[in-house]
């Protein structure tokens, strides 16, 4: 959810006042210290509200760390203004993961909208040259109603972008063809859509579920992107070459790039360029078809000079003189478990925000903090943030300390990212299950079936499956 006050409170910052003001330019990169906890996270998030028109990228080293900035972006901004670009899994052109293979066609179809404010990418993927963009933008469909399509070629189109054909649509990537109509799940629908076709117009769109393959609703337009980028244009494809791109290369000119504290690009540029010349060789030796390394990448030298022709705020541990600024967040006091410490420390005086998982983990640190009935009990609000932070420096007017409840009982933080995908069984294959049977849920593990069961939604039934974990 996004979180205003850490907004409002940060921007108010005389700090910020000053960066918001500052000339940032390509070639000087500006040192920037003191940001403890997510506050880095949360500089982002203020330039991007402070510059309505200004693109940002997140330049991280390795893909965990980006996930983590992106779910900070997504907790202090909402999710509809970010956006990941993962590196390939491998060393490739073609992305084997649907999942990772959908993220990154879903993030530039948005970039080429002009949807994303806030891009979070790593350094292996700045460094990739693919056809991705050029296959986006020649391969992509719009679809709606009254559009013209013969069949044959729509399917044919379909395969050539990297789509399965199959019997019945039941994950993503695939489409089937049955008399006039089209079914089809690619990357960046909400659902699979069902294409009803008279003739060659099309003649009704409507969304449909995976596992009863009944239609759920009508819809306007539906948008089919490619599948695989290595279908559109062959390795002999004389403008194959030509149509290899890379990341940085699609953003603004007055981009501002974020480094943040710990990465160091050069070595990881450099590692990942020598990992890919001894992959890309086992890859020729198996017999495979493999593209040269300075086909599928930019050599460190390249993507340093690259990334100079923008401005650059390069997060650090402290700066020295005037060459940098230094904000006065510092990390909050450690709680270790210890109840009778976070009532003290929320008791001081200085304004406190315990940001919490979910509100089962509320209802639980509120009863065991009320307790003894005297403590002044914090605000607690649900968003997740990697680490808590306090600002300005403990006894200034105006300050707000942000605690974690994961920091607060010293777990590790849970990113769940829901999966972008969701696969399906048709019914008829369900109906061969036993009262009893093991089964194994894609986000829940393993379970028991128990059977089927009609249930009440609203004004509707509905049937659902029962799974006992």
């Amino acid at each position: 959810m996004p979180l205003p006050l850490l907004l409002e409170r940060f921007s108010a910052l005389p700090q910020f006042q000053v960066l918001r003001t500052r000339t940032l330019r390509a070639g000087a990169p500006l040192p920037i210290a003191g940001l403890a906890g997510s506050g880095d996270a949360l500089l982002v998030a203020a330039l991007a509200a402070d510059m309505p028109n200004r693109f940002f990228v997140v330049l991280a080293d390795q893909l965990p760390e980006a996930e983590r900035w992106l779910a900070d972006l997504e907790a202090i901004l909402g999710d509809g203004q970010v956006a990941l670009y993962p590196s390939r899994e491998g060393f490739g052109e073609v992305e084997p993961h649907a999942e990772v293979a959908g993220e990154r066609v879903e993030t530039l179809e948005r970039l080429s909208r002009g949807s994303v404010r806030v891009l979070v990418t790593t350094a292996r993927a700045v460094q990739e040259r693919t056809r991705l963009p050029r296959a986006l933008a020649e391969a992509r469909l719009e679809m709606a109603r009254g559009a013209t399509w013969r069949l044959e070629d729509l399917a044919a189109h379909l395969v050539r972008v990297g789509f399965e054909q199959v019997e019945m649509v039941e994950d993503v990537a695939q489409f089937s063809v049955r008399g006039g109509i089209v079914d089809v799940y690619g990357f960046g629908m909400q659902a699979p859509v069902r294409l009803e076709f008279w003739g060659d117009d099309l003649e009704a769109l409507r969304e449909f579920d995976l596992l009863s393959q009944r239609t759920t609703r009508a819809i306007e337009r539906a948008v089919i992107l490619p599948v695989d980028v290595g279908a559109t244009a062959g390795e002999d494809d004389p403008a194959a070459e030509a149509g290899r791109t890379t990341l940085a290369a699609l953003w603004p000119p007055d981009s501002l790039v974020v480094i943040p504290e710990g990465v160091h690009l050069a070595p990881e540029l450099r590692r990942t360029w020598d990992e890919a010349e001894h992959h890309l060789e086992l890859a020729r030796r198996r017999g495979e078809n493999a593209a040269s390394r300075d086909e599928l990448l930019q050599t460190p030298d390249a993507v340093t000079r690259s990334l100079g022709a923008f401005a650059t705020l390069l997060l650090v541990p402290s700066v020295d003189g005037d060459d940098g600024l230094s904000f006065p967040l510092r990390p909050p006091e450690p709680i270790d478990r210890d109840m009778a410490r976070l009532r003290a420390v929320v008791s001081d005086g200085t304004p406190t925000v315990i940001l919490c998982d979910n509100s089962g983990q509320a209802e639980r640190l509120e009863e065991l903090m009320s307790g003894d009935g005297r403590t002044l009990l914090p605000a607690l609000t649900i968003g997740v943030l990697g680490g808590g932070f306090v600002l300005p420096p403990r006894g200034a007017p105006g300050g707000l300390r942000v605690l974690t409840d994961h920091e607060i009982f010293r777990r590790d933080r849970r990113i769940r990212r829901a999966r972008k995908y969701v696969g399906g069984t048709a019914l008829e294959v369900i109906g061969a299950l036993k009262p009893g049977d093991f089964v194994v849920h894609l986000e829940h593990g393993v379970g028991m079936y128990r059977g089927m069961e009609t249930i009440f939604v609203g004004e509707s039934t509905v049937e659902v499956i029962v799974i006992e974990y």
